[in-house]
């Protein structure tokens, strides 16, 4: 019999141990996937090449608070900027308050919008329907997909922080490349309708011409307007997203903790298996030593039947965490996380703690076993 058949045999004597071990494995393994794609997708990933040459300014206070739509043109007089798009939420109910109708809603200028995101793809000719209806919108693919809107469709949008209801016509299905699912509207729309809202916006999308002049150009544009009435904090498009994770606190530790905890329970329960079935074949180590097996192949038999069992378990929990993720993503409160995946890279840590763990819980107790005494293994009793 060969020590990986020996290791099989073993694996599956006590089956409802080792399954037990396995779902709790596979349940800690799966949580520790979906903490690394959260924090990856947080603090990691740095979107595209596109993305990385955008910034965003806002007022230096709050969002809540509007800039002069006057500034547009002062921030393009910046050496080092291309394009400059206004940009501000509306914030509108869809048909009613249940969470999946909420979806972002941006009023802004369609001739500029796609210029600034330039890896956004949409239809020359869908483009140039948005720019000729004052009463057109655009929706992101996926937020289309969802509501089953085409072109050509009406929707309304019932003013919440605005006093109007839009009337929109859907004139073009855009692609992005991150997880911005929103509509875009002519923001002209709205000033037309609300006479304060004239001249107010909540932000500027800015695009540079290098990622040498990120860093230099939102020092200017803060600079230019810091003793203005209204100042402004100017910062990268990853920045400004991780703004808004850091309203529910310090997420990064959060994330860190759990993933530490998770990881020293997955250890207890792997330890806790090995040491129990080690112990109850005391006078089975001491037999196999009289066959002449060796302390190595003894350490590596035990190793090997905790590394089974953990391997096995750590596959099933992040396979699990790979179909969950796609189905947080896509449900209606996992908006913020619309753009999660469960990358390559994040499958293979996983896998690679699954192991670690395996063999950290049996080293101990299987090393021991190992340089059991022949006649103290037989003698024992339990």
């Amino acid at each position: 019999m060969t020590l990986s058949r020996f290791v099989y045999k073993n694996t599956s004597r006590n089956k409802r141990r080792s399954l037990l071990t396995i779902l709790s494995i596979a349940f800690s393994l799966l949580l520790l996937t979906l903490m690394i794609s959260v924090y990856r997708g947080f603090y990691i990933d740095k979107g595209s090449a596109d993305s990385a040459l955008r910034l965003v300014t806002r007022h230096r206070v709050s969002l809540t608070f509007f800039l002069p739509a006057s500034y547009q043109q002062k921030i393009r007089t910046i050496p080092g900027v291309v394009e400059v798009v206004p940009i501000e939420w509306f914030g509108g109910r869809y048909k009613d308050d249940r969470p999946e109708n909420f979806f972002a809603q941006f009023g802004t200028n369609p001739e500029e919008l796609f210029k600034v995101y330039k890896d956004w793809q949409i239809p020359p000719d869908q483009l140039q329907a948005w720019v000729r209806d004052r009463a057109g919108a655009v929706v992101e693919r996926k937020l289309a997909e969802k509501h089953g809107w085409k072109l050509g469709d009406r929707l309304t949008l019932m003013g919440t922080i605005f006093p109007v209801n839009l009337e929109l016509t859907i004139r073009g299905i855009y692609d992005s490349t991150s997880s911005d699912q929103a509509l875009y509207f002519n923001w002209t729309y709205v000033e037309e309708s609300v006479r304060w809202a004239k001249g107010q916006m909540g932000l500027f999308a800015i695009l540079v011409d290098s990622p040498e002049s990120v860093a230099r150009v939102s020092s200017s544009v803060d600079d230019m307007f810091r003793n203005a009435p209204e100042p402004t904090k100017t910062e990268t498009e990853k920045a400004f997203e991780l703004g808004f994770v850091s309203m529910l606190g310090n997420v990064k530790a959060f994330i860190l903790s759990i993933s530490l905890a998770v990881v020293f329970a997955i250890l207890l329960v792997s330890a806790n298996t090995m040491a129990m079935s080690i112990r109850e074949r005391i006078r089975e180590v001491a037999l196999l030593k009289t066959l002449g097996f060796t302390k190595l192949s003894i350490l590596a038999l035990f190793i090997g039947e905790a590394v089974t069992l953990s391997l096995i378990g750590g596959l099933l929990g992040v396979l699990s965490a790979n179909s969950l993720v796609k189905v947080v993503a896509n449900s209606p409160a996992g908006q913020m996380l619309s753009g999660l995946t469960v990358t390559f890279p994040t499958l293979v840590v996983a896998v690679i703690v699954a192991v670690l763990v395996g063999v950290l819980s049996a080293i101990v107790p299987a090393y021991r076993a190992s340089r059991l005494n022949i006649v103290d293994g037989l003698r024992h009793i339990g």
